[in-house]
């Protein structure tokens, strides 16, 4: 699959097969965020990478937002310092590894920004770190229509030059 096409096809999936995740796959995924650029090379990100069923199922009960995580073959909690672009350099990181599991027909969604304190004492994460996001990834439960969007018409998204002129 080329950069693009994943792009244009990944969809967000929130319902996982029992099926673990080879860990070839996995270290890919991985390596996807570690590799990704980030503001000064200053890599302010932290992965902890969750493959025990018990840990998941309570990362589901703790993310009020995500309790099909509970469902999932592997999560990645990413933690990251509290600095000005360690929000953006993580974003950056777990969409590297959203595209790359999907591109293993890993279906994945980002769970995150609320309430993620209690996951901090459940895995031992350093009170100087926050926790940004958790990332359950596993095979879809069904088949996924790849690239079914509904996304706003590029003209009203984009412009050329200055906002509001055309962008052809």
């Amino acid at each position: 699959m080329q950069v693009f096409e994943a792009v244009q096809t990944v969809l967000a999936v929130r319902s996982y097969q029992a099926k673990p995740i080879p860990s070839e796959v996995t270290r890919r995924i991985i390596e996807a965020g570690r590799l990704t650029a980030s503001s000064m090379n200053r890599q302010p990100w932290h992965f902890v990478v969750i493959e025990d069923a018990d840990t998941i199922k309570k990362l589901g009960e703790l993310a009020t937002y995500g309790p099909y995580i509970a469902q999932a073959s592997l999560a990645v909690v990413v933690a990251i310092e509290k600095s000005r672009f360690s929000i953006s350099d993580a974003s950056r990181a777990i969409q590297s590894m959203v595209l790359t599991a999907w591109e293993a027909g890993v279906g994945s969604n980002w769970v995150g920004f609320f309430g993620l304190e209690a996951v901090k004492p459940l895995l031992g994460i350093p009170e100087n770190l926050e926790v940004l996001a958790i990332v359950p990834f596993g095979y879809p439960d069904s088949p996924v229509g790849k690239g079914i969007k509904k996304r706003k018409p590029l003209a009203e998204v984009v412009s050329k030059e200055r906002f509001g002129q055309p962008f052809k």
